[in-house]
């Protein structure tokens, strides 16, 4: 039988894992401060805990994934955070949060203070591609521990990559959602116009998603531009706001231009300022529609 795996952090990204965990045979034990989604571990079959703590005494390798490096720091260097268990053999945490490098690496410092070892593996993928088992990992630290965790990474995910030394995740991942900020936009760009020129929305989608034009974020996107549907996120504004002054700093701590990264910002910041911000990031589609005078017909699409 499997080796327990800890999560802490059943959001989005953490309930997913933690099911398909369950169904590839690792016993799961699991906190989040939502009770809900504690109840929807053990309804899965795993069993929930009272705190980052008691997880880590149950599991050698936990997983968290978590919304800000506030959260982080709680989970790691609270009263009843990990690292204040003694778990009986050697932890590693698998962090696979979204965060500035100098945040991760403060994090690996407090690990590695506590006799832990700490990852730095961010995910590649929505919410709707980790429920459907198709997110990656960019696996980064000790690589002793990465190869350890290579049969939960591939319970849980598509593929995993170990990119070198610690902090090498997160850069390849801001690189990855870079890419994301501009090919979402594009997708938008293109759906808005395709509505201008009287082009049906379905019918671009089949098309353009079976041509040279297309792209993951078209594809994976593509379907709520279609139907003006943003209730469902993979990612919200709000987070991927976050996540947006990650890639900015990053940009230029290397003194590198993004001109096509910048010119997206503002089309963030707008669907902010619309009140997308707990939406899913497929909902710049409606700022640019404003922007372009597009109305949807009520219960229907252009």
């Amino acid at each position: 039988m499997n080796d327990a795996v800890g999560i802490v952090g059943l959001g989005q990204m953490g309930t997913p894992i933690a099911r398909h965990l369950l169904e590839a045979g690792f016993p799961v034990v699991g906190y989040d401060l939502d009770p809900v989604r504690a109840g929807d571990l053990v309804a899965a079959g795993g069993r929930s805990c009272g705190s980052p703590r008691e997880v880590a005494g149950e599991a050698s390798t936990v997983i968290t994934s978590l919304p800000s490096a506030d959260a982080l720091r709680a989970v790691l260097r609270g009263r009843d955070g990990l690292l204040a268990a003694r778990p009986r053999q050697p932890l590693v945490i698998v962090e696979t949060s979204t965060l500035a490098l100098d945040d991760k690496q403060s994090a690996r410092h407090d690990a590695e203070t506590a006799g832990a070892t700490l990852l730095d593996c961010p995910l590649s993928g929505t919410a709707a591609q980790a429920h459907a088992k198709d997110i990656v990992v960019y696996a980064s630290g000790d690589a002793a521990a990465v190869e350890a965790c290579g049969p939960v990474f591939t319970a849980f995910a598509r593929s995993y990559h170990h990119l070198g030394p610690f902090g090498a995740g997160s850069q390849m991942k801001i690189i990855a959602n870079l890419l994301v900020a501009i090919h979402n936009v594009a997708a938008a760009e293109a759906f808005v116009l395709a509505a201008k020129a009287g082009i049906d929305r379905s019918s671009l989608y089949e098309v353009i998603a079976d041509g040279a034009g297309t792209s993951r974020m078209f594809e994976a996107r593509g379907p709520s531009m279609v139907a003006g549907a943003y209730d469902q996120p993979g990612v919200t504004g709000r987070v991927f706001h976050k996540d947006l002054q990650i890639i900015a700093d990053f940009a230029r701590t290397h003194d590198c231009p993004t001109p096509l990264f910048s010119a997206t910002v503002p089309v963030y910041l707008a669907s902010l300022a619309h009140g997308f911000g707990d939406r899913d990031i497929a909902a710049v589609c409606a700022v640019l529609e404003q922007l372009a005078s597009v109305e949807r017909p009520p219960g229907g699409r252009p």
